[in-house]
């Protein structure tokens, strides 16, 4: 079985290695899925930034799934 690569990341100029590109797509995989769970509160603004952290999430999933 092999596995995919890990995304290309660039951080400052500075092209992150694999761990540290596997640490960036571990990290954001779980801060997503805590807002899933959790959320930012139930006002609407804790909603609003839920749902935006959320969206640009998903934006970024969608990237890394290209490669």
């Amino acid at each position: 079985m092999s596995l995919s690569p890990e995304p290309t990341i660039t951080v400052n100029g500075v092209r992150l290695s694999e761990g540290q590109a596997m640490a960036m797509r571990v990290s954001l995989m779980s801060f997503a899925s805590y807002l899933q769970e959790n959320g930012l509160g139930d006002d609407e603004v804790g909603k609003g930034i839920c749902a935006g952290y959320l969206a640009r999430a998903n934006e970024i999933f969608r990237l890394m799934a290209e490669v």
